[in-house]
């Protein structure tokens, strides 16, 4: 997310999208605030309708119930809008809604006003200015980061106040009144800039907190599986068993001599090359990286990551690392460049040990085997186990099985395919007895 710049007084996002979704946020968090002001609101005019007829003669009473009675109508129907969905999305309803709302007040004082400073009520605009004041106060939160139409919108109501109520008078209620409420407003104001820009800032700084979890999300799911961060957040041991899994075990050959022969840069730009294109591979074929060990490369098939027949997965993973031999050769400089695979099928134990620098890892004898028939592997070739080539169902590109002995194994099954003619390796055999 691009950084934002802290809000000025009129400020607004550049990135319509940004100023979009904080208009969204914004309106969505002060949804409650606008239910219960206009809860409030209908009390207040209830309370009006039912002192008014021992108050007011009996026609103010007829034309302050008319006022109040759509008063009532607007706000109930505020309400109703606020829970449209797309409601947040439209700020011109509450200007529409609180304009008209204005207009029915001044109304309403317009009747009180005349008829009680016909009787010598000359402390009524006292009366006028805090019911007007009331609804600046709810319109200034409601239109909060939108000081443009908050203004539009005083100066509406300015007009309703004074139109409405002092019209062809000169008294000094008057004068007071004025006095009230444009100093009133001008608070008001003041309070609507405030809470823009404070809304705005916490809405940058929310969406950089938000930002800053969803790389964090990434990089530790770049890590571990998603079923083993949520067990290592709830403080479960992670531990799992899969019965019927392929592990790959691929190796570059000749690495330790190229490493004496290139530049340790030229060397990490290899590797860096040989990683990224085997992490394409697994994401193309299905497959899960595991790990990498120098110059090893270590993933699986059938772990955590569902891949239907494993077996199948894990030959067309190796097929797939292998085809990009030849850009590994275009890195290197060099002709000297090749890959051996090898692959058993069986259980495994995977699960997370440690509490720091935490990964997912793979054990048991069908990780060990598979490193083994690595070393049996032709360069640019692939070795699999008998259990392996029992699963797949593309037998007929591997050979006759030779019977070889592994190192710490002992005599095995070895089923082999070459890829790829290995150019520069010809004199290279497979490593019977590793």
């Amino acid at each position: 997310m691009p950084q934002q710049k802290q809000p000025g007084v009129f400020f607004r996002f550049a990135n319509n999208e940004t100023e979009a979704r904080y208009n969204v946020t914004a309106r969505t968090l002060r949804l409650p605030f606008v239910r219960l002001y206009c809860t409030i609101f209908m009390a207040a005019a209830l309370a009006y309708l039912i002192a008014n007829p021992n108050l007011v003669s009996l026609a103010e009473n007829a034309r302050l119930a008319a006022y109040l009675g759509l008063s009532l109508l607007v706000a109930g129907g505020y309400i109703c809008v606020t829970f449209w969905d797309g409601y947040v999305r439209h700020p011109i309803i509450d200007f529409v809604a609180l304009i008209l709302l204005s207009l029915l007040v001044g109304r309403a004082n317009f009747v009180l006003f005349d008829y009680l400073n016909s009787g010598g009520g000359g402390d009524v605009h006292a009366v006028t200015v805090i019911n007007h004041l009331v609804l600046t106060a709810f319109a200034a939160v409601t239109l909060a980061g939108r000081p443009w139409l908050f203004i539009a919108w005083l100066f509406a109501d300015m007009l309703s106040f004074v139109g409405n109520i002092y019209a062809d008078r000169q008294d000094a209620a008057l004068v007071f009144a004025l006095l009230s409420y444009f100093s009133g407003a001008a608070i008001m104001f003041a309070i609507n800039l405030a809470v823009g820009r404070t809304s705005r800032s916490a809405f940058i700084l929310a969406e950089g907190f938000d930002a800053e979890r969803q790389r964090n999300e990434e990089l530790v799911h770049n890590m571990l599986p998603p079923a083993a961060v949520q067990r290592i957040r709830d403080g479960r041991v992670v531990a799992d068993s899969y019965a019927d899994a392929s592990v790959i075990f691929i190796d570059m050959v000749g690495f330790s001599m190229l490493a004496k022969r290139i530049s340790p840069g030229h060397l990490v730009e290899l590797l860096n090359s040989f990683f990224n294109h085997a992490d394409a591979c697994t994401a193309q074929c299905g497959v899960e990286k595991v790990k990498t060990v120098g110059d090893s490369y270590l993933a699986i098939a059938g772990g955590n990551i569902e891949s239907g027949n494993s077996a199948d997965a894990a030959i067309a993973f190796a097929r797939a690392v292998i085809a990009g031999v030849d850009e590994l050769r275009r890195v290197a400089g060099v002709d000297a460049v090749g890959l051996r695979v090898g692959i058993h099928s069986g259980p495994v134990v995977g699960g997370v040990i440690g509490a720091t620098r935490m990964a997912y890892d793979y054990w048991g004898d069908t990780v060990n085997i598979a490193a083994r028939l690595q070393n049996a592997a032709p360069v640019n070739g692939i070795a699999i186990s008998e259990s392996t080539w029992l699963r797949t169902r593309a037998r007929d590109d591997f050979g006759h099985p030779e019977t070889m002995v592994l190192k710490g194994i002992g005599e095995m099954m070895v089923y082999s395919a070459t890829i790829e003619p290995a150019e520069g390796f010809g004199t290279v055999a497979p490593v019977a007895a590793a």
